[in-house]
């Protein structure tokens, strides 16, 4: 038994335990903020961790590392960037709905977990849709909305598709989660072929 239900969001620091990924992260966010002429922002990975009664999920996107999938609870696979590229191991990211699994990072996290709901029924959602995120293309934009499908959009589709409120979540402040509004949008219904005349749901 694991106690109340609850949905936690943990905001991770754009490559925590990843010096490359963090550097390469601030060379992009640097290019961004002067392209759009704002300040430069930290940049964070969402992650959950959802508490039930009958156990605890760990839920992360992340790279694909060489073992049993099974072991670590992946429930979809998707390439990165291309799906002929993704015929690849070092080319495709995994999705994670791991019971009484483990977040690598989460020592790192900024600030306190970030609860989203306590209802048992919003939660036991959020695990059971895990296995229907679509396996878009890590790093394109899928519905024109200028941020790339990730990590973020990921955690926002699932928050969102669970009838939570994920426009509240936010990053800690000074911070920011590039992918999350793709995630959004995704969830509602926005896709190729769809035309953006406004952000909210169609």
């Amino acid at each position: 038994m694991d106690g109340p239900a609850r949905v936690d969001v943990l905001w991770l620091p754009l490559g925590a335990g990843g010096h490359s990924v963090r550097i390469n992260g601030r060379v992009w966010e640097a290019l961004s903020a002067w392209r759009d002429g704002r300040a430069r922002c930290d940049l964070y990975h969402a992650a959950l961790r959802v508490h039930l009664p009958e156990g605890r999920f760990a839920i992360e996107q992340t790279p694909v590392p060489a073992g049993d999938p099974a072991a670590r609870g992946v429930a979809v696979e998707g390439p990165v960037v291309s799906p002929l590229a993704g015929r690849l191991r070092v080319f495709r990211y995994e999705i994670r709905c791991w019971r009484d699994g483990v977040i690598p990072d989460a020592a790192e996290a900024v600030g306190e977990p970030v609860t989203v709901t306590r209802a048992p029924g919003r939660a036991r959602a959020v695990v059971a849709l895990v296995p229907e995120v679509p396996p878009l293309g890590w790093g394109r934009d899928p519905c024109g909305a200028g941020e790339m499908w990730n990590s973020n959009s990921i955690v926002a589709w699932l928050l969102t598709r669970a009838g939570l409120d994920a426009d509240a979540v936010t990053p800690p402040p000074g911070g920011r989660a590039p992918g999350w509004r793709t995630g959004l949008l995704v969830a509602r219904g926005w896709g190729p072929g769809t035309a953006m005349t406004r952000a909210g749901t169609p």
